[in-house]
């Protein structure tokens, strides 16, 4: 009996989802928990393994599909096993344009076959949406990929071949990635994904409904540096993670929250919640977009466990396997653009919390010390706050706290 492959619920707020590439055909075999398919929410992206081990038997949903919760759009015929694959016969071999052991050279060894190119997400995205293979599309990137260009000419020549043999056809799934007819001035149509629509609406909402206002300082990054330089190779062999700055960022943003307990605070109707737990969430970059895991009662946390737990959240938020709790529910928000290159930005905060830390790159600047002109790494940094709760004294207050704090790192275990 066919086993139902259903969408699961993904949270409380969540009523329905969009399916994304589909990584496995029809008629192949799939292991239990193996993944299926992805699926994107208006939170994250993530992947859908299969329930039990057999045969996807049907596809029920297309890719770029929007469906509710609890749909069915996959069966498999449940196997333990799979299938053992039959050699092709010579006349079979023939036909298909393959080599018979009795027609290869002699003295000869079979070719071994090598690594399938690897396809860029966004012509893989493209390829599925489709129904083509990447292998169709003729490979000249980097390292034998197909770009995307090259995956929309078999894409166009498909269409042809259907509209030729079934004449004009009403589109039944969102449009797929598609150059302008004209060739010297190139566009690219691309469905926005729930996500993407999910952050535009956020931010959009952030803009209208706080009065939100930034404050500027900057921190000399000394301390830091000579810490990580002297202790950075043995915390790294103990711990098997790095040593990173975004650490110090959390355990001073901690500090500060403690005495400024506004910021770590929100506007529930017409009431003020003083939250008395540090959840803090750290934005990660993802090809999807931004997402911003939380690190849960962070205060309890060593700067061991941060970075694990940071560079954990991070890869598993690339690889499309981070849950919606893991998103949901921080009191506070650091964001590091310094790692593009950012020298000074005003980051918008993440409703429905009160403000958000942004970091940004770190340079050698002169700078006054002891009447004297010296070279010191200094980063700018900027706190976005909403003034409906917090004032310009708590946002100084906050921002110059966490200086102190990254500029003396001892005042953190002395609380000082």
């Amino acid at each position: 009996m066919a086993v139902e492959l259903r969408i699961p619920s993904a949270g409380e707020s969540i009523t329905e989802v969009q399916i994304g590439a589909w990584l496995k055909a029809e008629g192949d075999y799939v292991q239990r928990d193996e993944p299926i398919v992805e699926i994107e929410t208006d939170k994250a992206a993530m992947e859908l393994p299969a329930p039990v081990s057999g045969i996807l038997t049907a596809q029920l949903k297309k890719t770029g599909e929007v469906v509710p919760v609890g749909s069915v759009i996959a069966t498999i015929d449940p196997s333990p096993t799979a299938p053992e694959r039959e050699a092709p016969s010579g006349a079979s071999a023939a036909r298909s344009g393959l080599k018979t052991p009795e027609s290869a050279p002699v003295g000869s060894a079979p070719a071994a076959p090598g690594p399938a190119p690897r396809v860029m997400p966004v012509a893989q995205r493209a390829v599925a949406r489709a129904g083509l293979d990447s292998a169709e599309a003729q490979a000249t990137g980097p390292g034998g990929r197909p770009l995307q260009e090259e995956v929309q000419r078999p894409i166009a020549g498909a269409s042809s071949d259907a509209d030729l043999q079934s004449g004009p056809a009403v589109p039944t799934s969102p449009p797929t990635p598609a150059a302008t007819a004209a060739s010297d001035r190139p566009e690219e149509i691309v469905p926005m994904t729930m996500l993407r629509r999910r952050i535009a609406q956020r931010l959009v909402e952030a803009q209208h409904t706080m009065a939100m206002l930034t404050t500027f300082n900057e921190i000399d990054m000394s301390a830091v540096q000579r810490l990580r330089a002297e202790r950075g190779e043995k915390f790294q062999k103990k711990y098997g993670v790095r040593l990173g700055v975004m650490s110090f960022f959390v355990k001073a943003a901690i500090d500060a929250l403690r005495r400024v307990p506004q910021v770590n605070a929100e506007i529930r109707g017409t009431d003020i919640v003083f939250k008395n737990y540090y959840d803090i969430g750290v934005a990660v970059s993802t090809e999807q977009g931004l997402v911003v895991p939380v690190l849960r009662n962070a205060d309890r946390l060593s700067f061991a466990q941060i970075e694990l737990a940071i560079a954990d959240l991070a890869a598993r938020a690339r690889e499309r396997k981070i849950t919606i709790d893991e998103l949901q529910g921080g009191t506070f928000t650091i964001t590091n653009g310094g790692v593009f290159g950012s020298l000074l930005a005003t980051p918008i905060i993440n409703p429905p919390q009160s403000a958000i830390l942004g970091l940004h790159a770190i340079q050698d600047r002169p700078v006054a010390r002891d009447g004297q002109v010296v070279i010191r790494p200094m980063m700018y940094v900027a706190l976005t706050y909403d003034h409906r709760l917090i004032d310009g004294r708590e946002s100084v207050t906050f921002l110059r706290r966490i200086v102190e704090c990254v500029e003396d790192p001892a005042r953190m275990l002395i609380e000082v």
